[in-house]
């Protein structure tokens, strides 16, 4: 069994940085791709990035696309997401999901997923 837990979360200005983490208990293998997804109020949980096991390949929503990157840690067992140039509409809760499956991790049915953490934009 697996349990992520996002942190990181928090109020940042427009055009601020935030880095979140998620850490995964339990033996995240190589295999597993791991993603984020965010939900902002009255809306659906849309993707945001993901990555292989092996960290050497990454997809990211068009809408995050040269201010997000998304990296992990193997031995750490813990996916980080650097949010640079954020805007209002990031703020959502971002949660982090995993999955044997990259598809899966992408189109948000993964099989393990956090509780979520906040971040908040503010002008």
């Amino acid at each position: 069994q697996v349990q992520l837990v996002e942190s990181g979360g928090g109020l940042v200005q427009t055009g601020g940085s935030l880095r979140l983490s998620c850490a995964a208990s339990g033996r995240i293998l190589g295999t597993y791709t791991m993603g984020w997804f965010r939900q902002a109020p009255g809306k659906e949980r849309q993707f945001v990035a993901s990555i292989s096991g092996s960290g050497g390949i990454t997809s990211y929503a068009e809408s995050v696309k040269g201010r997000f990157t998304i990296s992990r840690d193997n031995a750490q067992n813990t996916m980080f997401l650097q949010m640079n140039s954020l805007k209002l509409e990031d703020t959502a809760v971002y949660y982090c999901n995993s999955d044997r499956s990259g598809v899966k991790v992408r189109i948000g049915q993964a099989a393990y997923w956090g509780q979520g953490t906040q971040v908040t934009v503010s002008s």
